[in-house]
């Protein structure tokens, strides 16, 4: 080789190494299934009493086809030429490609079954046929198989060794640190191992807890407080308590109150972390249940407070689902845009979950369940559902022009139905609420 082309190859190693986008690599993301459909998932299958079943792929990284060309230098141990490099001819781990190869290589795959994608989540797959329905759900490497033909769900699964190496895992117990518990009365999950992995981090030695995750009518802002030294447990904490929100809406607000501090979290922000593990210590077999003996309606709760935020004083936005008795779907998050008054706040909420119940609507039609009349949703506040009501734009509602349209749009489909609810029936507005509240 002569001496350009050793500086050639010089170069092309450098490159490699650093995984440069547009030369070694283009698009990189690779859907995953979404919490709220697993959840949803979950109550359509206790109603109606079907098996969950677990599967994983060993290596999954490994079966993905490279679309680009890329070279590595030749692992330990392999004889070699000094200037000899290895061109790659699958994925491997590391690569920033090989979770979007990944995928793509499953999808193919099951499409050749005859599945097909659903347009509401891309990490959901389904067949229908005579004999029933077929749903999958992948998580990465990890999935979930389910569905009323039980023939379909053996066949799949006999396919899927066939073309990729795969574990059985039997009926669903553990998935992605949620803990899958059936009874005769549906499935109950939460995440036990998890909250207490995450107390242990924190280094609590003693065994007090606390009714509630935060203290009532009690607001924070970025400048209380000592600077914290070392930020890096506090984002830790913080991050983890976000994930264990998947089974535990009774933090979801607490939690998205701290989340705004981890740029520079200070010491009255790490109090309340260590609230909530304090809370969470007396709690920590709490989760949610997905009866057998639901209706499989969708039901909803809007609320709003009014500028709450003492710094920027926007308005947090929060609701909650039900399909059933089983709680599906929550949030808790501030507004993008300071409102002018309460009724302005209320119907950018109702709008947000509005939009929530449309989507739900129509993955619940991809799992089968058809809901025939409009969803009710319950709102407290009066003056929005008369502004829902009344066609003419007036000077109250100028400001929420376009989500107005949007919200009366759904409301005259019958997307929706309008119901108001006082202010203790209001059950998204309780931040406090024991998850207790929330499992029938």
């Amino acid at each position: 080789m002569d001496q350009s082309n050793a500086i050639n190859l010089a170069l092309l190693l450098k490159v490699i190494l650093r995984n440069i986008y547009g030369i070694d690599y283009e698009e990189t993301f690779a859907p995953v299934a979404r919490m709220i459909t697993v959840r949803t998932l979950l109550a359509v299958v206790a109603a109606r009493g079907w098996d969950l079943h677990q599967m994983d792929v060993t290596n999954a990284f490994l079966h993905g086809d490279l679309e680009e060309k890329v070279y590595m230098q030749p692992p330990p141990g392999l004889p070699h030429s000094p200037n000899q490099v290895c061109k790659l001819r699958r994925a491997l781990y590391g690569l920033k490609q090989a979770p979007r190869a990944w995928f793509e290589k499953f999808s193919s795959a099951v499409t050749q079954y005859g599945f097909t994608q659903s347009a509401y989540d891309s990490a959901m797959f389904l067949k229908r046929s005579d004999k029933g329905v077929v749903l999958l759900l992948l998580y990465v490497d990890g999935m979930v198989i389910t569905g009323s033909d039980l023939e379909g769900v053996n066949a799949l699964k006999s396919q899927l060794s066939m073309s990729f190496q795969m574990k059985d895992l039997g009926h669903l117990r553990y998935f992605l640190g949620i803990e899958v518990d059936r009874s005769s009365k549906g499935y109950f999950v939460s995440q036990v191992k998890y909250s207490t992995d995450i107390i242990h981090c924190a280094g609590f030695t003693d065994n007090k807890t606390v009714d509630t995750p935060l203290e009532v009518n009690v607001k924070y802002n970025p400048t209380d407080g000592k600077i914290l030294s070392n930020p890096t447990l506090y984002r830790q904490l913080v991050g983890s308590l976000n994930y264990l929100t998947i089974t535990r809406p009774d933090i979801s607000h607490v939690v998205h109150v701290v989340s705004q501090f981890v740029s520079a979290p200070r010491s009255t922000h790490y109090a309340v972390v260590l609230r909530i593990l304090r809370y969470l210590k007396g709690t920590l077999h709490q989760g949610l249940h997905f009866s057998s003996t639901s209706d499989l309606k969708l039901k909803a709760y809007s609320d709003s407070d009014w500028a709450g935020d003492v710094t920027d004083r926007l308005s947090t936005t929060g609701y909650c689902m039900f399909l059933g008795n089983a709680l599906i779907s929550w949030h808790s998050k501030k507004q993008s845009v300071v409102s002018r008054s309460s009724a302005e706040a209320e119907y950018r909420a109702l709008a947000h979950t509005t939009s929530e119940i449309s989507w739900l609507r129509w993955l619940l039609g991809d799992m089968g369940v058809h809901l025939s009349g409009p969803t009710p949703l319950f709102c407290d506040n009066k003056a929005a559902i008369h502004i829902t009501h009344n066609d003419v734009f007036h000077e109250r509602t100028k400001y929420i022009e376009i989500d107005c349209h949007f919200f009366r749009h759904h409301y005259k489909k019958q997307t929706i139905w309008l119901h108001y609810a006082t202010s203790e029936l209001q059950i998204c507005s309780r931040k406090h609420i024991p998850l207790n509240d929330f499992s029938f």
